[in-house]
């Protein structure tokens, strides 16, 4: 059990696509104290319900609530799709109402309503996501005053090839070059495509060369998380002085851990332990 002096950032993911918005947090707000949990042995969200990714989600940020965080980013697109809002209106204020769940849809979606010119926006993501339709629904919400069209692509494929390592594969490639030029062929205007789903940023290289050279934005959602953080805890200074600052990060996993720690260094970029743990 954490000591209750201990008040980490706590990040939540279904698996390790989290790890690399942790990654970025660190990056730019290493001063502050991060409980990484991953939901590995129910991985993956992005098949299932509203009500089942609902209810994991929600035990989970309990669990990270009950070891000292005073604020949770659902680094799971997934998440913060089917959970998210129901978890800030309906859960937060019977069992913590001084806490706080942040998500990673809507940072994007700010930033992106900043950054494009013409309003045309393309989004690459995983079934659940793409069908959800937060994206465009946020994003007409958020869009800034602009007129924003909305076009998605949903890639099965790219998650499991992260997670095997093919990220140098000609296999890769063609999946990749596939989904992309399906995007374009829905709008060949777009100025900008969001990476909605936080294992794209390993693809990054392959996803760059399959995009036409015509000034096109990519949007990787770890930095601008990092960045909407920052500002936001300049903005609540109530919830920045709850938080430790020991520049320690602790990963939990509800699968086995060796299993966990053998994947997880391909998205952190350095070899980690991680502890098992039952939500």
């Amino acid at each position: 059990m954490v000591h209750r002096s201990d008040s980490p950032i706590g990040v939540f993911d279904s698996g390790y696509g989290g790890l690399t918005i942790l990654k970025e947090l660190k990056k730019q707000l290493p001063e502050y104290d991060y409980l990484y949990l991953g939901d590995n042995a129910r991985t993956p969200y992005g098949t299932r319900s509203f009500r089942v990714v609902y209810e994991y989600t929600l035990q989970s940020v309990k669990y990270l609530f009950n070891h000292g965080c005073q604020l949770v980013i659902l680094a799971c697109n997934t998440a913060s799709a089917k959970a998210l809002r129901t978890i800030q209106q309906k859960d937060l204020p019977l069992i913590a109402p001084d806490k706080r769940v942040l998500g990673v849809i809507r940072p994007c979606v700010e930033k992106v309503a900043d950054i494009t010119k013409n309003g045309h926006v393309g989004v690459l993501g995983t079934p659940g996501t793409v069908s959800s339709l937060s994206y465009p629904v946020e994003l007409e919400k958020w869009g800034n005053g602009k007129i924003i069209s909305t076009v998605q692509e949903a890639c099965p494929m790219w998650v499991p090839l992260v997670e095997n390592n093919e990220l140098g594969n000609p296999g890769t490639a063609y999946f990749v070059r596939k989904n992309i030029l399906n995007l374009m062929v829905k709008d060949p205007q777009l100025d900008t495509i969001i990476l909605g789903c936080t294992h794209y940023p390993l693809l990054m290289e392959t996803i760059r060369k399959s995009i036409p050279d015509n000034g096109i934005q990519v949007i990787d959602q770890g930095p601008v998380v990092a960045e909407k953080l920052t500002d936001y805890l300049l903005r609540h200074p109530e919830i920045e002085s709850r938080i430790s600052k020991g520049g320690n990060i602790r990963y939990l996993t509800t699968e086995t851990a060796d299993i966990f720690e053998a994947k997880a260094g391909l998205f952190t970029g350095y070899p980690i332990q991680a502890e098992t743990v039952q939500l």
